[in-house]
């Protein structure tokens, strides 16, 4: 039988808790050892499903993993057994989660091919790898595509510098041409380059390692390519996502909560976003301190117009939030418009908010209207199921907050992207169990 988390809610939480290091950020970074011979070390990593997997496969791919703590491997790629691509093995390994796409751009630059099945990930509408291809193709990349799902792609001629727009700012995209591109002949401009704190992390990383990359923290990047990288020692950011969650969290079930060591600069919009919900916040150094609040309200336009949250691309405000705020907004004083524009169904896990007595009105798969509830009724507990990572999270802080017990099943989801969550959140005080 699939596990799942059992909540009693209602109760106020205490205490402090510190953000994993960031997912989407290991992801990343962890594809980037591929591009050197020599050894790199990465601490801050999480331990969770999604990123295991990603060591895994590179383990498997012949890349000497060795872990020197709990959160600090050690990686040396110097001797990456090429033939595995060829493997059924590795076909099912790469298919389980969406970061092995990472791979091709090290793997093009490096070895001059690399092939790859339609890797996994969220369910939560289309996310197209075109971005990927196209720019990788920008740099002399020979792409071909058997049946509808598995991709090679080939420089025989070795990749070469180019100029190119992006069609969209895609942070993996963008993370995979940058890759190529540091070990390419020439010079390579990417203009409408994604430049999350993620990504500026991989920059800095392989600039350590030798790369030559200006622009880091803008959409506009140059880079020189070089004809090898060093190693390098690397400590990742906390994950941004957990603080929103720790955040919304505080606020739902009206709880004290000191999230630790938070890289407050590297947050962007995510504290004001909350603070509009009329959540306070207080920073403490790099501490962020949510007192306990019996109620909080929405703010306004000036003119007196419903407040819209809407995710963009960096630095707008992150889409993996979205579900956070949605759900946090269903306790507040007042109303607001929540509107999901990159992924067409991350928000259809409002039916289960609905079903434990939110206010919630639907507008289409990327719109909804949540009319707050003032903490005068309180959600009551159901059993649900967890869609995707982000909902999963959003759904365990409904339930925390809810009357009575909640059931929450496809844990799976949250296991993906959050490191031992109950445990955590037992820490604080929360009645939640994991069975089955």
């Amino acid at each position: 039988m699939a596990a799942a988390f059992e909540v009693i809610g209602g109760q106020p939480l205490r205490g402090e808790i510190v953000p994993q290091g960031a997912k989407n950020e290991a992801l990343q970074i962890l594809c980037a050892v591929l591009l050197t011979a020599e050894p790199v070390t990465i601490s801050n990593i999480p331990d969770i499903r999604d990123v295991n997997k990603l060591i895994e496969l590179l383990g498997s791919m012949g890349v000497k993993v060795e872990r020197l703590s709990a959160d600090t491997y050690r990686f040396q790629a110097d001797a990456v057994n090429l033939d595995y691509l060829d493997t059924p093995e590795f076909v099912k390994q790469a298919r389980e989660l969406r970061g092995s796409v990472m791979i091709l751009g090290p793997m093009l630059a490096r070895y001059g091919k690399c092939q790859l099945p339609k890797p996994g990930g969220d369910k939560i509408g289309r996310r197209p790898l075109d971005t990927h291809f196209l720019g990788l193709q920008k740099l002399g990349g020979e792409l071909t595509v058997e049946g509808t799902d598995f991709y090679k792609i080939s420089a025989p001629n070795g990749l070469r510098g180019a100029y190119m727009l992006l069609d969209e700012a895609s942070v993996t995209g963008t993370a995979n041409i940058v890759m190529g591109a540091v070990l390419a002949e020439g010079t390579t401009t990417i203009y409408n380059a994604a430049c999350e704190p993620y990504l500026q992390q991989l920059c800095k990383m392989m600039v350590r390692m030798g790369a030559s990359i200006q622009g880091i923290g803008s959409n506009l990047l140059v880079i020189e390519g070089v004809q090898t990288l060093g190693g390098t020692e690397h400590r990742m950011l906390p994950d941004m996502i957990e603080i929103g969650s720790f955040i919304g969290l505080a606020a739902m079930t009206g709880s004290e909560i000191t999230i630790k060591d938070c890289a407050i600069p590297e947050l962007g919009l995510i504290p004001d976003t909350f603070r509009k919900l009329g959540i306070k916040l207080e920073f403490r150094g790099d501490d962020i301190h949510v007192p306990a609040q019996d109620r909080y309200e929405i703010a306004t336009y000036l003119d007196g117009s419903i407040l819209t949250v809407s995710d963009h691309t960096w630095p707008g405000f992150t889409p993996d939030l979205l579900s956070i705020v949605l759900v946090v907004a269903t306790q507040a004083k007042g109303t607001v418009l929540v509107h999901q524009k990159m992924f067409e169904s991350r928000l259809f896990f409002v039916d289960k908010l609905i079903d434990m007595g939110a206010q919630i009105t639907l507008c289409d798969p990327h719109r909804a209207i949540v009319i707050g509830l003032d903490h005068q009724k309180k959600l009551q507990g159901i059993t649900m199921t967890s869609p995707d990572i982000r909902a999963g999270v959003a759904l365990l802080i409904a339930a925390l907050s809810a009357n009575g017990k909640s059931k929450i099943l496809n844990i799976e989801q949250i296991d993906r992207g959050y490191q031992n969550i109950e445990g955590r959140l037992q820490a604080l005080g929360a009645q939640i169990k994991r069975v089955g």
